[in-house]
């Protein structure tokens, strides 16, 4: 396992917001002890603009520099674009180096993406790096190491408590991608209640769900995913849907997460995951729950 993470992202926020430097100050020496044999690298990759132009405006690119609050939720903090832009370096040398050694791959950064729109920053989001990994795979995007073969078709799951909007409003229409995304509805952001063709597919929830309804729509994205027959794998990894995350209303229980992990790993497929949502103090158990089982069962380096 090889965990993408870059200390400085814990140095912006404050426990005021459920989006808190403490998510990763925890979880980080959790799995350090729990895998001492897990390899760490902070992500290295150049975030252009025209990186970025993949996914996002030019001037959504110039609006995150720019110390004003886009909304309540997703303030100009400092140095945010900065740790963005980090974390886009993450998912994309994350969903590489899956490619490349078929080596499971987790982006521990914040903030988080999956809101983020081709031109808006919302939901603690600011730029999407799930949707831009995907892209630079498929499209080889790397301008100093060699070219990986052809990468046909790529598939993002997104089993984050909250619809994955701007994800897929970045790749709605995109060749060769599918997006599936399972989520709490009526929730925050109130999208993804309808499929938009073959290949944007949104399996919405209701609150208060029996684990056992949950999972089966988890399953059912999962397995749409692997009949789309991805060359890769990208994971949008949100542990809100847990039954004690204090902003959603979802039943999933520890467990249920490393069934996720176990089920990843079975698909045999190249994957990488990014963390998105997941505000309760069990959060570095859930990741580990997911991690493990993922591991224990994914393909092995090649």
């Amino acid at each position: 396992m090889l965990i993408l993470h870059d200390p400085r992202c814990a140095e912006y926020g404050s426990s005021m917001r459920p989006e808190q430097p403490n998510r990763v100050r925890h979880s980080v020496p959790h799995l350090r002890a729990a895998h001492p044999e897990w390899r760490w690298q902070v992500p290295d990759f150049p975030v252009t603009d025209q990186l970025l132009g993949l996914a996002h405006t030019p001037e959504h690119c110039r609006r995150i520099e720019v110390e004003r609050d886009f909304d309540a939720d997703t303030p100009a903090l400092p140095g945010i674009a900065q740790h963005a832009r980090q974390a886009v370096a993450a998912a994309v040398v994350a969903a590489r180096h899956a490619l490349t050694t078929r080596e499971p791959a987790f982006a521990l950064m914040r903030p988080p993406g999956h809101h983020a729109t081709p031109d808006r920053a919302m939901g603690f989001c600011y730029l999407n790096q799930i949707a831009i990994a995907a892209v630079a795979a498929q499209r080889d995007f790397h301008p100093e190491q060699p070219r990986l073969s052809p990468v046909r078709r790529i598939a993002v799951w997104d089993f984050d408590a909250h619809h994955g909007n701007g994800t897929e409003a970045i790749l709605r229409g995109q060749t060769g991608v599918f997006f599936a995304s399972v989520h709490q509805y009526p929730g925050y952001p109130g999208t993804g209640t309808q499929d938009h063709g073959p290949f944007i597919r949104n399996w919405p929830v209701m609150p208060h769900t029996p684990r056992a309804g949950h999972m089966a729509s988890l399953r059912a994205s999962l397995d749409a995913v692997v009949a789309f027959e991805p060359d890769l794998i990208l994971v949008s990894a949100g542990f809100d849907a847990y039954e004690g995350d204090p902003i959603t209303s979802m039943t999933l229980a520890l467990e249920d997460f490393a069934t996720l992990g176990r089920w990843l790993g079975e698909t045999g497929r190249p994957a990488a995951a990014v963390l998105e949502g997941g505000y309760s103090e069990d959060l570095p158990l859930l990741i580990d729950a997911f991690l493990s089982a993922w591991e224990k069962v994914g393909p092995r380096t090649a």
